[in-house]
């Protein structure tokens, strides 16, 4: 019986890379080849099992890391950005977008083929395409070594002069990561958390009204002085933000939040009319008997918040 073919799916509008690609993959036995214009015609023509996904860098109708981070999740199979030679970052971000790795432009099929042959481990943070793809008997402390901490990578690339992985991933104004990546990572973080049976805090925290950007950054270093690295700092949205903390209880959480009030009061933080910013506090932790996906987690850490912001401030943790 004749093996059914995989496809190498190109999304791009570049006719060129559309013909180079078709070429490359004329010499790959067992690969077809299908180019599609935009992301829209990805969702309605969706990657199958073993296919895989080759999204062009250089698209200009939509922002290919963030549809990276998208669909890597959602479809499971191999990603790739294909990049121009000697782009700078564009494989760590490529990676922490949940891509399997880059493919440099011009290449033939001999560079094709090895990269369809590699294994793809890279994309390990996420659980359902790399069970698909490993044995369930095969320990998966190699596949959490191949991570890197959030914090870190920004440390990397802070002290460089190409700031893209900075600005794609966190808030202008405080620069703590923005919505987009915190839905990512809130992902991310409760699959860990089920996988190894670890405690995870769920906070949010914000304010009535609207401050300056002085002190929206002003807090966000309040944030970071009472945080450890493997916390996760986002901006949720205008006046509240949003924290991770791994192999944290609901103790370890309040004991945070508190400090985090104690700071502002300390800091005379203001809003734009003047008044003292309150801080109010919302935590949810898991395990919990009534946590069992994560939008659960998120939605009694924000009913938890708003009923401290209604009363005015300080902690409520949800039971």
């Amino acid at each position: 019986m004749t093996e059914a073919k995989r496809t190498i799916k190109l999304v791009t509008s570049d006719e060129a890379l559309v013909a180079a690609v078709r070429a490359a993959v004329s010499g790959l036995p067992g690969f077809g080849f299908q180019a599609l214009a935009n992301s829209e015609q990805l969702e309605n023509q969706p990657p199958a099992p073993g296919d895989v996904l080759l999204l062009d860098r250089g698209m200009t109708s939509e922002n290919v890391y963030e549809l990276c981070r998208r669909v890597s999740p959602k479809f499971g199979c191999r990603t790739f950005l294909v990049v121009n030679q000697g782009a700078r970052l564009a494989e760590a971000i490529a990676r922490f977008c949940g891509a399997t790795g880059v493919i440099e432009r011009p290449f033939g099929s001999a560079e094709l083929r090895r990269h369809m042959g590699s294994a793809p481990e890279s994309m390990a943070g996420f659980e359902s395409a790399a069970q698909q793809r490993k044995p369930a008997s095969q320990p998966r402390s190699s596949l959490e070594e191949t991570r890197r901490l959030p914090a870190a990578l920004l440390r990397d690339a802070a002290g460089r002069p190409d700031q893209r992985l900075i600005d794609h991933l966190t808030d202008p104004e405080t620069q703590l990561f923005h919505y987009s990546f915190l839905h990512f990572k809130l992902d991310e973080e409760f699959k860990r958390a089920q996988r190894f049976a670890h405690p995870l805090a769920c906070v949010m925290l914000g304010f009535e009204g609207q401050a300056s950007e002085q002190v929206l950054r002003e807090l966000a270093g309040i944030f970071l002085s009472a945080s450890r690295d493997t916390d996760v700092l986002g901006r949720f949205d205008e006046n509240s933000f949003l924290f991770l903390l791994p192999l944290t209880g609901p103790d370890g959480a309040e004991v945070m939040a508190k400090r985090v009030g104690e700071l502002a009061r300390e800091h005379e933080l203001r809003d734009l009319v003047g008044d003292p910013l309150a801080i109010a506090v919302g935590i949810s932790a898991f395990p919990h008997p009534e946590i069992k996906k994560r939008e659960d987690l998120f939605h009694r850490a924000r009913q938890a918040f708003l009923s401290a912001r209604t009363h005015g401030g300080g902690v409520v943790s949800a039971i």
